[in-house]
């Protein structure tokens, strides 16, 4: 399933759109999905917990891809 999600300001952090999007339902979910390896950014395992994303990236997690915009 394909989404986008619009970015208010220059970035969003990562823990921080998985809380957003309802896939974590805590902080602690969403550091703990990203800790497991589930993230793909733009092709490649994203294991930082607060990594910056901005437009133009791709996130991937199990069958959802999110474009940021």
């Amino acid at each position: 399933m394909k989404q986008e999600f619009k970015i208010v300001g220059d970035y969003i952090e990562l823990i921080q759109l998985l809380k957003a999007l309802g896939i974590a339902e805590t902080g602690g979910h969403a550091k703990m999905i990203v800790e497991e390896g589930d993230v793909i950014r733009n092709g490649e395992v994203e294991l930082r917990k607060r990594a910056k994303l901005i437009p133009g990236d791709k996130i991937e997690i199990d069958d959802l891809e999110i474009h940021l915009v």
